[in-house]
């Protein structure tokens, strides 16, 4: 059984994966590609336009992006440690970010710097 965090975007489509990886690195997070529907891939690689679902590796794990339709849901593990979980919550935040998303969040949606704000991030990101 997985956690996710849904990002829906205003726009109906999602962000360039590479505004994403981007986005994390400049913060001192950096991830890889390491699976793109179900097909192992290069971590330098980029993934196709059309992709249905994405793995990110992480520094704490892997990180699944599965695309529906105006939608991205950002998966991890339901027994993730706390650092899977503040990773879980980085990817996410950087998939909103990058693609002008709302996280849709039991409260309500929120936007980027909102949720950024509600939950642990790692400490690179937390500066």
């Amino acid at each position: 059984m997985g956690m996710e965090h849904v990002i829906r975007f205003s726009s109906g489509g999602s962000p360039d994966l590479r505004r994403v990886m981007t986005l994390l690195a400049q913060h001192d997070f950096p991830v890889q590609v390491r699976m793109v529907d179900g097909e192992l891939t290069l971590p330098d690689e980029a993934p196709p336009e059309r992709w249905k679902e994405v793995r990110l590796g992480t520094s704490s794990g892997m990180v699944s992006l599965v695309r529906r339709g105006g939608e991205i849901a950002v998966v991890t593990w339901g027994n993730a440690d706390e650092a899977m979980q503040r990773a879980w919550n980085a990817v996410a935040w950087a998939v909103a970010k990058a693609g002008d998303g709302q996280i849709l969040r039991p409260e309500g949606p929120q936007n980027p710097d909102d949720f950024r704000a509600s939950v642990s991030f790692p400490e690179a990101l937390r500066k």
